[in-house]
């Protein structure tokens, strides 16, 4: 199967402008051999930081993720990245403990102030860490990083780029079951397992349930039969490899951990990479 799409929008030098717990930095870097040369339309469905996206800079994209904050700073991005940008200069000028704390308990109102106070506070929070108390309120301490903006930020390009993406905030599987053959799924999903045996795991199971994972790979199952293009990351656990053995191409791979806030409390974790081609 061979297909003819140019996939780069330019050479635009674009890399990810958020940090993300789960980010697959580490992918692009050491694997980037497994993407496919060539496929009609880019499709992910838990988005996070984007880092896969970013490396392929495809002209047709459907991005999505649950998370509405999330999707909204991309979207005010590619409409006004100016004035996100002046905010952020602002933020960036008063940033210290108060002020951060003083933002993290604030509302906002306009779409472009939603988005640079949710990348503010991505930048200087711990460990680039999102995570929400039961009332939805972001909930992370502030960390150690002291810029609100950074050296590689370049808002216009990326809304440049964005021009050809649909972002949408829907259940994972609208995005998946509306994609054809000849296009590229890449899934990225919170990490749970039959039996939890991580900590981090244990938090992600209170919002992707193990009968999510079951769903997800029956969907990308029908979307394989369809003739589209998938590939999956997921823990290295016995019981997501049973989900997909029969069906897929499974790689065992390793990578460090970047969640732990001390380096030398950072691990190497086994995960897996699932294709179809």
């Amino acid at each position: 199967m061979s297909f003819s799409v140019d996939l780069k929008t330019d050479n635009l030098n674009i890399t990810p402008f958020l940090r993300w717990a789960g980010g697959k930095r580490w992918l692009t870097s050491s694997h980037a051999n497994l993407f496919p040369e060539t496929f009609e339309k880019y499709i992910e469905p838990f988005l996070g930081s984007g880092s896969v996206y970013f490396h392929l800079k495809p002209k047709k994209a459907v991005l999505s993720d649950l998370n509405e904050e999330l999707i909204n700073t991309y979207v005010a991005i590619k409409e006004n990245w100016q004035q996100i940008y002046a905010l952020l200069e602002a933020h960036s000028r008063l940033h210290c403990s108060e002020y951060y704390y003083q933002v993290r308990a604030s509302t906002p109102v306009s779409d472009e102030a939603k988005a640079a106070r949710f990348i503010y506070l991505n930048r200087t929070c711990w460990n680039g860490l999102y995570r929400v108390n039961g009332s939805g309120k972001f909930n992370v301490p502030i960390g150690t990083q002291r810029k609100a903006l950074l050296d590689t930020d370049d808002f216009e390009s990326l809304s440049k780029l964005f021009k050809g993406v649909d972002f949408q905030s829907q259940d994972f599987e609208k995005i998946i079951d509306k994609a054809r053959s000849g296009d590229f799924i890449f899934v990225d999903p919170p990490y749970t397992v039959k039996h939890n045996y991580n900590g981090f795991i244990g938090y992600n199971e209170k919002i992707f349930h193990w009968n999510d994972q079951i769903r997800l790979s029956d969907c990308l199952k029908r979307a394989s039969s369809r003739g589209c293009l998938i590939m999956l990351t997921n823990a290295n656990h016995y019981s997501i490899k049973e989900l997909y053995e029969n069906d897929f191409e499974i790689k065992e791979v390793s990578r460090s951990s970047t969640i732990a806030g001390i380096s030398s409390n950072r691990g190497v974790y086994e995960e897996v990479i699932i294709r179809n081609y």
